[in-house]
């Protein structure tokens, strides 16, 4: 096997790894999620992240204050991303994990969108298409009409939308902001709102849940750092595809600890939105198909305040190397 192949192959492994963790972190905010609400969970999530990001981010080699060098911009990201956060936390305590994932993976064909407006990515028919299946695939899961909708289902397609803005608008900064700036003031914005918010909510906690709260963390973290590996070793249109074998995992976790059996037509739309988004990573990387790759450059697992976006931490360690 040649070096770039056998490269590519362990950065597959590595992010099939990634995602098994991030499944894993997923179930386990799935299980706090029956007992308490999303904003607590955030919370001690965030509180319990920050010595973990603070590592990292003391080891920006970047230079430059924490001071935005568009505040606006920024302030409109730590928004969406704290909006990300508890709209997901909350999916995936009240709605199956294989539900849950399938809207997610919609984040791909929403990014599409928005490049439009806010990249000015040129957009042909063959992703529009892709995109237009996609969405054909979340009305297959969601079944208007036929299937009961909840807020769990509200909550998943919110999280989708500012997930792909969260994404989008990492796109648009580029290099003009340090990663250190797009990593903390999220962070801080989580702390913040669900500090506000978590005196209406707040249930007490054993320890052994509280322990909990730090899987999340360490988990988060580990997915990653793992993520940001695989990304280093093989290229991005071999890795970021296998975001989607987080449904393997959420098939398995949720017939294993859930009691969960997703039915035929979850099945069918999840199939679905993977292939569009699939296509859409393939168009990108195709020569003039693309100005942006605004898809394959959101480097695959939904941002969260446990589970920041892998290409800015990785320039943030590598700044030569990093990715977006």
């Amino acid at each position: 096997m040649s070096e770039p192949g056998g490269q590519n192959l362990k950065g597959a492994m590595t992010a099939l790894a990634a995602m098994g963790v991030f499944a894993t972190h997923d179930v386990v905010v799935k299980t706090l999620g029956a007992d308490y609400s999303a904003i607590q969970i955030i919370f001690f999530a965030a509180l319990l992240s920050f010595p973990l990001f603070s590592i990292f981010i003391l080891q920006d080699r970047s230079g430059g204050s924490l001071v935005p060098a568009h505040p606006g911009w920024v302030a409109f990201r730590s928004l969406t991303a704290v909006i990300t956060g508890i709209s997901a936390f909350y999916a995936f305590g009240h709605l199956p994990l294989a539900q849950t994932y399938a809207m997610l993976f919609a984040i791909p064909l929403i990014i599409t969108v928005l490049s439009v407006p806010i990249l000015g990515e040129t957009v042909r028919l063959r992703r529009w298409m892709a995109v237009l299946v996609g969405l054909i695939g979340v009305m297959i899961v969601l079944r208007p009409g036929q299937a009961e909708l909840s807020l769990g289902h509200l909550a998943a397609l919110v999280a989708a939308f500012s997930g792909a803005t969260t994404s989008i608008i990492v796109r648009k900064l580029g290099n003009d902001e340090r990663p250190a700036v797009l990593l903390i003031y999220p962070i801080l914005g989580n702390f913040l709102v669900t500090g506000a918010l978590l005196a209406f909510v707040y249930k007490p906690m054993p320890v052994g849940h509280l322990g909990l709260m730090g899987v999340i963390a360490a988990m988060g973290m580990a997915g990653t750092l793992l993520s940001i590996l695989s990304y280093r070793m093989a290229e991005a249109v071999i890795a970021a595809p296998m975001q989607y074998s987080q449904m393997i995992w959420a098939v398995a976790y949720g017939y294993m600890l859930f009691d969960e059996r997703p039915d035929r037509w979850t099945l069918i739309g999840s199939a679905v939105i993977i292939l569009s988004g699939i296509y859409i990573v393939l168009r990108e990387t195709r020569s003039g198909a693309s100005q942006n790759q605004p898809v394959l450059e959101a480097r695959g697992r939904n941002e969260t305040v446990t589970t920041p976006r892998s290409g800015l931490l990785g320039r943030m360690l590598n700044p030569g190397r990093g990715g977006r």
